[in-house]
């Protein structure tokens, strides 16, 4: 096997992680209805019940960071997916609502953990020319596990009341596979030079990425002028890093204040909304997810030939005017034919070939070897707290406040985006690691 072959076999193996967490993120889709039916919830609770995976992954991405320095990210992504699979199992069989919380809560730490760990080991491992599509990888399995999600949902259809049960634990088959084949990659380079101070092993590691450059690979990581003792918090928040703190806050802000979560969790609910029988708004959700597959591969080719900058100015002009659309069919009840779903295909598109091929690479570049980890928490970390909120409330502000008015929330939070694309957002194409860690510490 070549030494190309060996970094995209591990990358995807990793990235496996990614087709988890869309899996888990989307699954709940096609059986929050039936939970909600089954144990006549309120749409409070049925609201928590989705959201308490996101409380998860807030508490999961806010400290991954930071035991991946202390192990090791191969030794933290070993146990994400014993995570994945105490979930699967427990979410399936859990007897009450209460225990259904608690599993999709661990399930949730698993999902926060691995957006920060999977993307951040790939970044280390991958030359400085593929890295973008390598570390889109981790997005296009995300979208992969979410069309997967729907599929399987619509396939199991309708069994009976207990019908959430199979569609919750069909996710036991990913999370073996991942749990066995995780132990085949190595240890990350970077973190061996940088953490764990073996560089006999990251050298061999790196000959095995790229035997032509291991050494200057080597050198240019060793003699980093930002390598030192263990960064704590205090020191960084202290400002030495505000440029890649400020960077990875807007980008994942932005993610979320799209609505992209709203419409993967809640797209049967949406379609429903829009006045389409239970059968049809379960295909359209899949049908969002063949759209979000084919526009992330779409992304995944275009990150490192037009760069993160021009994605995200697609990304946003596209969001800017689906939303605008959906808002306007939601206002006037404009539900003739299929106006919504297209428009949400739309969405869904602008998102898979801007925010959700870029999040990930961008957020794993910006930050400086010795902090990555706390600075992948950092971004993660805001993007799932945002992410909880909207998914605890979107089924109250949708029946409060209609979807017109929700959506039009989003559209004009799209356009500030595209204002902080234009402004203050740097391009990271073809440039190595430590290149871009010195041009954000030039800023802060």
């Amino acid at each position: 096997m070549s030494s190309t072959s060996k970094v995209i076999y591990w990358s995807i193996v990793v990235s496996l992680g990614g087709f988890l967490f869309g899996f888990d993120t989307a699954v709940i889709s096609g059986a929050e209805q039936r939970i909600q039916q089954v144990w006549g919830l309120s749409d409070v609770l049925i609201g928590q019940i989705v959201a308490v995976g996101l409380y998860g992954t807030v508490v999961g991405a806010l400290g991954a960071g930071k035991i991946a320095d202390i192990l090791g990210r191969k030794k933290l992504l070993i146990w994400i997916a014993f995570l994945y699979l105490v979930s699967a199992v427990g979410s399936a069989m859990a007897p009450e609502v209460v225990s259904l919380m608690i599993f999709r809560f661990v399930g949730g730490l698993g999902v926060g953990a691995s957006s920060v760990v999977a993307p951040m080991y790939i970044s280390e491992i991958s030359p400085a020319l593929l890295r973008g599509r390598l570390t889109a990888l981790f997005q296009f399995n995300l979208v992969v596990g979410i069309l997967a999600a729907y599929f399987s949902n619509y396939w199991i259809g309708d069994m009976g009341e207990q019908t959430w049960r199979i569609m919750l634990g069909v996710e036991v088959l990913p999370a073996v596979l991942f749990s066995t084949l995780i132990f085949t990659v190595p240890r990350s380079p970077r973190w061996l030079i940088t953490k764990a101070g073996k560089d006999d092993e990251a050298l061999q590691v790196l000959k095995r990425i790229d035997p032509a450059q291991a050494e200057a690979t080597f050198e240019a990581i060793k003699s980093s002028d930002t390598i030192k003792e263990a960064v704590g918090l205090k020191v960084f928040f202290s400002g030495a890093y505000r440029w890649p703190l400020i960077l990875a806050f807007l980008i994942a802000f932005f993610n979320q204040v799209s609505g992209i979560n709203a419409v993967i969790y809640y797209s049967p609910r949406i379609f429903k909304l829009a006045g389409m029988a239970d059968s049809s708004s379960m295909l359209s959700s899949v049908g969002i997810g063949v759209i979000n597959l084919v526009f992330t591969i779409v992304g995944m080719m275009l990150i490192d030939r037009l760069g993160r900058r021009f994605l995200m100015y697609v990304g946003s002009v596209g969001y800017i005017v689906s939303l605008s659309i959906v808002s306007y069919a939601f206002f006037y009840e404009a539900f003739d034919g299929y106006m919504v779903p297209i428009w949400l295909f739309v969405f869904i598109a602008s998102h898979a070939v801007g925010q959700g091929a870029v999040i990930w690479v961008f957020i794993s570049e910006v930050f400086p070897n010795e902090v990555r980890g706390l600075g992948q928490s950092w971004g993660c970390g805001t993007h799932w707290v945002l992410a909880a909120v909207i998914a605890a409330t979107f089924p109250m502000l949708s029946s409060w406040l209609g979807g017109g008015l929700v959506f039009l929330v989003f559209a004009m939070m799209m356009v500030l985006q595209l204002l902080f694309v234009w402004k203050w957002m740097p391009e990271t194409k073809g440039k190595s690691l430590e290149e871009i860690e010195q041009i954000m510490l030039q800023k802060a």
